[in-house]
């Protein structure tokens, strides 16, 4: 027998029932006052799942009064779109139509384009979901006319309280008076990572399939594999774990955080770490590092998963195998130091545009370098950059030296 999910059946039908998101949608929330003042954007939802961008949706639709519509784009296509479109027109004279696109990222660029045209005429306001980052997948006219919410990894005590609706309603419905055993909650809030769906549907498998008066922990393990002990904490764990991993050459333990990540859906957020990897403590012992390891990147968000495992991979080995250098990140923080203490506020007047009075064009000399100051006079003796010694930086060393540009101490 059929069953609607307890996920859906427990749906919040106001802004105050939406856990989480309270930079949105709490009492000073911006997509509330949105909507209290009656005018709403077009709109891009972006965020992890079970997070609440499809039932954010509907309430705004409810809230300025207009026809929602919903549309899955894995599964619709731009006619889909136009159907919805003529088979509303009625409504045209009314509120309009709100258009619930959901993981638009599968529409691909042309799709993408032709829904400019209902939006910029007013035939239909859109709110657009991803779980993906939007400026990488969104075509960028559509975001240029839209405006971006993030949708973050819901709270423990939030996941809690949406638990403990899921609790009244299935008690209602079976006509029992159930509680919680101590800790139990909290156990599938934390293990939900923020997911609340995720949670409801754990919670709503092990009440259907257990007896007592108390829901008890040995009721939810039966449903363990779909339990991942994962919480904001243990993603930048692992996130350093990856990192720590990567600069000491430990090419097994980088390979098997990477995937540790991977398997909790942590694609973005690997790819972004890896890339600052790449310039951080990989640097300039290999400079086509982050070059490789970009390519890698964008390789796995195409592809997505499983096969994103494999370009990352990829990824993870060479950088744990490449020598090592941090200077560059060392000479930015040194810099930024004496930027943060207000020095420095001044070039030397010869590199100052448009005049540059008193520059000295280094390519009309041997070596293409003659000596002038570059840095403020204030700072002009500092040294932020020192050589490291790798093949790389030491070549570089030698050929500073050897034209005389290299300062003292560095």
């Amino acid at each position: 027998m059929k069953r609607t999910p307890l996920a859906e059946l427990i749906r919040p039908t106001s802004f105050d029932d939406i856990v989480g998101q309270t930079h949105l949608f709490g009492k000073n929330g911006v997509v509330r006052r949105l909507c209290d003042s009656g005018r709403i954007p077009n709109m891009i939802f972006f965020g992890p799942p079970g997070t609440g961008k499809t039932t954010a949706a509907s309430l705004v639709a409810k809230y300025a009064d207009m026809t929602f519509v919903r549309l899955n784009a894995t599964t619709a296509s731009l006619q889909d779109v136009k159907d919805v479109l003529a088979s509303t027109e009625n409504v045209f004279g009314s509120e309009g139509i709100l258009l619930y696109l959901d993981e638009i990222q599968y529409f691909n660029r042309k799709q993408q384009q032709s829904l400019l045209e209902y939006i910029e005429d007013g035939r239909v306001t859109l709110i657009a979901s991803t779980t993906e980052n939007p400026h990488f997948y969104l075509y960028g006219a559509l975001i240029s006319r839209s405006t971006l919410f993030e949708f973050k990894p819901v709270p423990q005590a939030e996941v809690v309280r949406a638990l403990g609706r899921g609790m009244d309603y299935l008690n209602r419905e079976t006509n029992r008076a159930r509680t919680f055993d101590a800790g139990v909650a909290e156990k599938i809030a934390a293990a939900s990572g923020g997911d609340v769906r995720r949670a409801l549907t754990l919670f709503e498998n092990a009440y259907l399939s257990s007896e007592g008066d108390a829901l008890l922990l040995s009721d939810v393990t039966p449903f363990e594999s779909n339990i991942t002990e994962y919480s904001d904490d243990i993603h930048f764990d692992l996130l350093s774990a990856l990192q720590k991993s990567i600069r000491g050459s430990d090419p097994d333990a980088a390979v098997f955080y990477l995937n540790k990540l991977l398997a909790a859906g942590e694609l973005l957020a690997v790819c972004r770490r890896m890339q600052v990897i790449a310039s951080e403590d990989i640097g300039l012992a290999y400079p086509m590092a982050p070059v490789i390891t970009r390519a890698c990147c964008e390789s796995a968000r195409e592809l997505g998963m499983p096969e994103a495992r494999i370009p990352l991979s990829n990824a993870a080995v060479m950088l744990a195998t490449a020598p090592k250098s941090n200077s560059a990140y060392l000479a930015a923080a040194a810099a930024n130091e004496d930027i943060e203490a207000g020095r420095g506020k001044i070039p030397p007047k010869h590199i100052q545009s448009p005049l540059f009075e008193g520059y000295v064009y280094p390519h009309d000399y041997p070596n293409h370098y003659t000596h002038q100051q570059y840095l403020p006079d204030d700072l002009k003796h500092r040294v932020y950059y020192k050589y490291a010694p790798n093949k790389t930086e030491s070549a570089a060393a030698a050929y500073a030296e050897a034209i005389g540009s290299r300062k003292k101490g560095s």
